[in-house]
């Protein structure tokens, strides 16, 4: 049995406590906000980020930081944006044998750094394990089969992590290529930004089967040039996760976009939606692969939505007109 504490009472956060609770492990969930404690405990679930699962009384809840204190696993279920502050604030008590495990997808503000980049510079020495690919909170809250990624460059934590989490509904494989896995969950969240908004103008199958297509491709183009193995994104945390994102009405990211599609402000859908990971991204991104020199022609046209008000259908209308290319890309066949 381990010690896991769970930083976040997000979807995601609860969903994976209350499966590492089935698993006979014991589980802390902390959060920065008592409101969010006090719900649960008077529903016994959370109505507004993850309804219909029940949080069992075992799994602890709690507003005080120390709890990671002791912790075998503390988890990161929190929004990119927030990491870098959570960890300073754990440091001071974090246990030395502690192995971190992300859960955030995206990069960020300003310095484009990786989450597990963050995380190595807040708390140095510790392992980081990223949790990544195809997985929304309300089909993992409810038992559905699911098949994640364990990531991280020290290959025995991602073995510990997969021992762990592994369970008859919950399998995950380990892979050595963290740039990769955690690009491919971050970048594609873009993605499905723009799936959204096609989804929002009336645009049909063939529109969201390209853009998943031509999606992947600028994805592992950036994901190489920085660093990252073309196969991990022909797997689970690259058009796995694409997928998924871009099709389930789960995903924030589409919903976000199916409003912007609609005509409603990228600022106000993101509002109504919440955390939409994406809307960040994009400018992450879009920043990252001009300085790289990568072509990123779907990322460019968001860009162009969300921060210069370009109209979608214009949008639409530049990525259709662009000159005349040939499919086959050298990325896919280099892979050294």
């Amino acid at each position: 049995m381990a010690k896991i504490t769970v930083l976040g009472m997000g979807g995601f956060g609860i969903a994976l406590a209350v499966m590492l609770n089935k698993n006979e492990h014991e589980v802390t969930v902390w959060t920065a906000f008592e409101n969010e404690i006090e719900d649960i405990r008077r529903d016994g679930e959370n109505t507004q980020k993850l309804p219909g699962i029940k949080v069992e009384d075992k799994i602890k809840l709690t507003t005080d930081i120390s709890c990671v204190k002791d912790a075998d696993i503390v988890l990161f279920g929190i929004p990119t944006a927030f990491i870098r502050s959570v960890a300073k604030q754990i440091k001071p008590v974090l246990n030395p044998d502690t192995v971190i495990v992300n859960t955030g997808k995206g990069l960020e503000e300003k310095s484009f750094k990786r989450m597990s980049e963050v995380l190595k510079e807040e708390l140095p020495g510790y392992p980081v394990v990223v949790l990544t690919g195809p997985s929304h909170a309300e089909e993992v809250g409810l038992g559905m089969p699911t098949t994640v990624i364990a990531a991280s460059e020290d290959i025995e934590k991602a073995d510990y992590i997969q021992s762990v989490f592994t369970n008859n509904v919950f399998r995950v494989y380990i892979n050595n290529d963290i740039i990769g896995c955690e690009l491919g969950g971050s970048l594609k969240n873009i993605i499905a930004l723009c799936a959204g908004i096609c989804d929002g103008m009336g645009c049909g199958d063939n529109t969201k089967a390209a853009l998943i297509t031509r999606g992947i491709s600028e994805i592992a183009r950036l994901g190489v040039a920085m660093g990252g193995k073309a196969e991990t994104f022909a797997g689970l945390a690259g058009i796995g996760d694409l997928i998924v994102t871009c099709t389930s009405m789960h995903s924030r990211n589409r919903r976000a976009g199916m409003l912007i599609g609609q005509g409603i402000s990228p600022d106000e859908a993101v509002l109504k939606v919440g955390t939409v990971e994406g809307y960040s991204c994009t400018k992450a991104a879009y920043e990252l692969s001009r300085k790289e020199g990568i072509e990123m022609p779907i990322t460019e046209q968001c860009y162009n939505v969300i921060i210069n008000n370009v109209n979608p259908e214009e949008a639409v209308r530049n990525l259709m007109a662009r000159p005349k290319k040939h499919e086959t890309e050298q990325i896919w066949v280099e892979t050294n």
